[in-house]
Order: structure tokens, then C-alpha cells, then sequence
């Protein structure tokens, strides 16, 4: 069976299961299936071919059939975790909960770039500032870059205390980042200091090949650490060579504008 990687399974099933109970054994207009009277919707498999897309693979009867059978799967063994009395332990409720607010965040956040999307002509302007920004010589400046992330201050002393002491930076964020490309060392790739956020670029851009941020650097998030690799400059690409990477920058920091407007008016008290 083609491997599909599905993160809104569990949430999408919380859902189906309201869906279930307000239709009795009756399944909506919009049902893909029906696992004991639980509704998987023509919408949970979209978002489930989706993310195959994502990822790479290619739209297709078998992909759309594995996607089903996937959700069919879990929802079988969602059920029966359900009847051996494991729905209801502390555990589950705490990994349930986490899941619905991870799942409400990012539904905020995609609502929110729907109401205040990145335009054509953010896009186009943002080109023409950083292209304005490159000064006479017209070349811009990419960074290789690695990074470690983690939650606390004192978790990103305590990696800085072991590179400093030797250690290769990719064998500590192989064991302590929190971020995905923990598996590749920390390794992001070459970037420009523009498509990152303001607090790691203003460290990036004064380190030498090879050094790390002498300090871990504070985020919303938690803590980084980065490493600079390589540095190199070139030619700056057309427009339309560099507009889907502006758009990405662009809405990343528009994602993070909004947090920090939030965290602006929230009330934190961390224990």
C-alpha cells in the first residue's frame, strides 16, 4: 500500500464521531464511508490526498483508495481502543487534547492568511525592496545554514556548552533539537538572510564559516542555536525564478506577525 503520512487523522475522526452521533446510522450526503456507524467524509479523504500531494506522490484511484483504507484502519482501531477502555486514561485525554489544539492552531492560522493573504504585488514589491537592498555590485548574499531548536534557555546552554566543547553540531541537534531536520543534523540549506525571521538573521548575517551563534537566540517558540556552513554570493534570480520562495517568506512572517500580536495580548504565566 502506498505509505501516506495523515496528521489530521485523529482530529478528523474526533470530528466524524460528532458526525456519527448527530446522524445516528444514517450516513450524510458527504460520506466516503461509515466504520460502525462512525462517518469518514469525502472531505477527511481530500485532506488525506492532500497531504499525499504534498509530499510528493500522485494523484490516483490506488492513492485515493489507500487514503480511504487508511482512515478505515484507524478508525477500526480507534474504536476498538475505545471499547478496551483506553479512550477515557489520562494519557489519551492529554494526547487528545494536544491534538485538537494543534489542530485549532493551524486552522487559526490558514483562516487568518485567508483574511489577510500574501498578494501578487506583496510578492512583486518585496522582489523589487531586495533586489533595491543588493546596492551597487547587484549580487545577493546565501547562507548554508543548521540550527537547533529547543524549548528552554537552559536546554540550549547546556548544547552550546557541548559544541563548544567539541562536539559536532549535527550530532547535538541529531539528539536534542525538537525541530524535524534533527535527522539530517540540523541541516536547512542555503537561504538568504531575508527568508528567515529578523532574530536569527540579525545573528546569521555576522558569523564567520563555521562559527555558531554565541548565544542561544530567544523565539516564541523556545531557543535556537545556528550554525553558519558556507556563505556564497551570485547573481539575484528573476522574478519569476524567486516568487514562490518570497511568498513563503512572506507568509511565514505574517504567520509570526500574528503570534506576536497575540502573545502581545495574552496573559502567559509559565510555571
Amino acid at each position: 500500500m502506498t505509505s501516506i503520512n495523515i496528521r489530521f487523522i485523529a482530529a478528523s475522526l474526533l470530528a466524524a464521531a460528532c458526525i456519527a452521533s448527530a446522524h445516528g446510522q444514517v450516513p450524510p450526503i458527504n460520506a466516503a464511508a461509515s466504520v460502525n456507524g462512525l462517518i469518514i467524509t469525502n472531505d477527511m479523504v481530500e485532506q488525506g490526498i492532500k497531504t499525499a500531494l504534498a509530499q510528493g506522490q500522485k494523484d490516483s484511484p490506488d492513492l485515493r483508495n489507500a487514503v480511504l483504507s487508511r482512515l478505515i484502519e484507524v478508525s477500526l482501531l480507534a474504536q476498538q481502543a475505545d471499547k478496551d477502555g483506553l479512550a477515557n486514561s489520562d494519557k489519551a485525554n492529554s494526547q487528545l487534547a494536544l491534538m485538537r489544539q494543534n489542530y485549532l492552531a493551524e486552522l487559526e492560522l490558514s483562516n487568518y492568511l485567508a483574511q489577510h493573504p500574501v498578494t501578487d504585488e506583496d510578492v512583486k514589491a518585496e522582489y523589487d525592496r531586495e533586489i533595491a537592498s543588493l546596492g551597487p555590485r547587484g549580487e545577493i548574499v546565501q547562507y548554508k545554514v543548521s540550527d537547533i531548536a529547543v524549548a528552554t534557555e537552559a536546554e540550549a546552554e547546556a548544547a552550546l556548552a557541548r559544541i563548544k566543547k567539541g562536539e559536532p553540531f549535527a550530532k547535538v541537534a541529531s539528539s536534542v533539537s525538537l525541530a524535524p531536520n534533527k535527522k539530517d543534523g540540523g541541516a536547512i540549506g542555503w537561504i538568504q538572510a531575508g527568508q528567515t525571521l529578523p532574530q536569527i538573521a540579525s545573528v546569521l548575517t555576522t558569523l564567520s564559516k563555521g562559527q555558531v551563534s554565541p548565544e542561544p537566540i530567544k523565539m516564541p517558540e523556545g531557543y535556537y542555536l545556528v550554525k553558519l556552513e558556507d556563505k556564497k554570493t551570485s547573481k539575484p534570480p528573476t522574478f519569476e525564478a524567486a516568487k514562490t520562495a518570497i511568498r513563503a517568506g512572506l507568509i511565514q512572517k505574517r504567520q509570526y506577525d500574528y503570534l506576536t500580536q497575540i502573545r502581545q495580548n495574552a496573559n502567559i504565566v509559565v510555571q
